[in-house]
C-alpha cells in the first residue's frame, strides 16, 4: 500500500531504515489509559517489527474493550529499567509523565539508547532523538500505516486490524472533522487487507454490563452550565464504590453527552486517586471552532482542537471549577456571550 501524504515524505523511509538496522531490543510505549489509536498503533507496529525478526516488547495495558485485539504473550508488564542498547518507540504521545510502560522523567526515557517519537498531537513537546510529529494526521495509526509499508512487511488482517482500529477511534467512526478523503482511502486500503470490518466495528462497541450501570449514574449528574453552551457530567468515587471498579471505558461517557442540542462543549470529569492523593481526569469535546485543546492546556493537558484531555492533581470540586473557568474563557475568546462561572 502507498500513501499520497506529502508533508513529511521521507520520514517513514528514514525511520524504517533505522528500525531495520537496529540490532538491539525495541520497546513500544504510549500514554496512560491508551485509546484505540495508542493501542492499535503500537500493536500493529510491534507485529510488523516481529515479522522482521526484531525483539520487541509492548508494556501496555489496554482498556477492556480493546483487549481482544492482542494475542496471548504480545503484551508485557511495565518495565522498571531498559536493557542496554534499547530503542524506544513512543507512539501517540510526547515524552512526558503521561508515557507509561517505561521509566521516564519529564522529557527523557531513562536508559534508552535512542528514543523515536511518532505522534499527531500539536501539543507534542518535541522531546526525543528522532521525531515524526504531524498534527495534520487524523490518527497516529495513519502514520504507522505508512511506516509499516516503508518497512516492506506484507500487509494482512493481523496488521491491518489494529491499525484500522486506531483510525476508526480517532475519527469517531469517520464522523469527526478530521475525516479527510486521504484517511478514508487509507481505511479502505486496510479493509482490503482482509479486515472483518463489520465484526471489528461491532466488537469495538461492546462494553461490560457495569459500563451501562455506571452510565445510568453518570447521566444523573448531567448539567448544562454557562448558559446551556456546556454539557457537563461526572463520575465520582462513590459511584465507583457502588457499581465497582469496572469503569476503564468511562471516557466514552463524554461521547454520550457531546450531542446535547445547543451545546458546543462537553465536559466529563472522573474522580480518582493517585497514591492516596485526589486527582481528576478531564475529557473535553467541542465543536463550532471552540478548542478543547485550549481548555485542556489550561488544565495542564493537551490533545486536539475537537477532543482533548487532562489529569488534574486536585479533587473533583476544585477541578470542576477550574474546568468551567477554562471553558468560559475559551467560549468568550470565540465570541460567545457567557456568564461568569462563579
Amino acid at each position: 500500500m502507498t500513501s499520497d501524504h506529502a508533508e513529511h515524505p521521507d520520514k517513514p523511509a528514514q525511520l524504517a531504515q533505522k528500525l531495520r538496522d537496529w540490532a538491539g531490543p525495541i520497546v513500544l510505549a504510549s500514554h496512560e489509559s491508551p485509546d484505540g489509536d495508542a493501542f492499535g498503533s503500537a500493536l500493529a507496529l510491534k507485529r510488523a517489527l516481529d515479522r522482521l525478526g526484531k525483539r520487541t516488547t509492548l508494556p501496555l495495558t489496554p482498556p477492556r474493550y480493546l483487549a481482544f485485539l492482542a494475542e496471548a504473550g504480545e503484551l508485557s508488564a511495565p518495565l522498571t529499567h531498559l536493557e542496554p542498547n534499547t530503542l524506544v518507540i513512543v507512539l501517540d504521545v510526547e515524552v512526558s509523565r503521561r508515557l507509561v510502560g517505561v521509566p521516564v522523567t519529564d522529557e527523557r526515557v531513562e536508559g534508552a539508547a535512542l528514543t523515536v517519537v511518532i505522534d499527531h498531537h500539536g501539543t507534542n513537546n518535541g522531546a526525543g532523538d528522532l521525531l515524526w510529529v504531524e498534527p495534520g494526521r487524523a490518527a497516529t495509526a495513519h502514520m504507522v500505516k505508512d511506516l509499516i509499508s516503508a518497512l516492506g512487511v506484507p500487509w494482512d488482517a493481523a496488521l491491518a486490524t489494529p491499525c484500522l482500529t486506531g483510525i476508526l477511534t480517532d475519527t469517531g467512526g469517520f464522523r469527526f472533522g478530521n475525516t479527510t478523503p486521504e484517511v478514508l482511502r487509507a481505511a479502505g486500503e486496510l479493509i482490503a487487507c482482509g479486515v472483518a470490518y463489520s465484526d471489528l466495528t461491532d466488537r469495538l462497541a461492546w462494553r461490560h454490563p457495569d459500563f451501562f450501570r455506571m452510565l445510568g449514574k453518570v447521566m444523573g449528574t448531567v448539567e448544562f452550565p454557562l448558559g446551556g453552551l456546556v454539557a457537563y457530567a461526572e463520575l465520582t468515587e462513590a459511584m465507583r464504590q457502588e457499581i465497582g471498579p469496572t469503569d476503564d471505558d468511562s471516557s466514552d461517557y463524554v461521547g454520550q453527552i457531546r450531542y446535547a442540542e445547543g451545546t458546543v462543549v462537553a465536559l466529563f470529569l472522573r474522580e480518582e486517586r493517585q497514591d492516596g492523593t485526589p486527582q481528576t481526569k478531564v475529557s473535553v469535546r467541542s465543536r463550532a471552532g471552540v478548542s478543547a485543546q485550549a481548555i485542556c492546556v489550561a488544565l495542564g493537558g493537551g490533545g486536539h482542537v475537537a477532543a482533548a484531555g487532562a489529569t488534574v492533581a486536585a479533587d473533583l470540586a476544585t477541578t470542576k471549577a477550574r474546568a468551567l473557568e477554562a471553558t468560559r474563557a475559551e467560549l468568550a475568546r470565540c465570541g460567545y456571550d457567557v456568564p461568569p462561572t462563579a
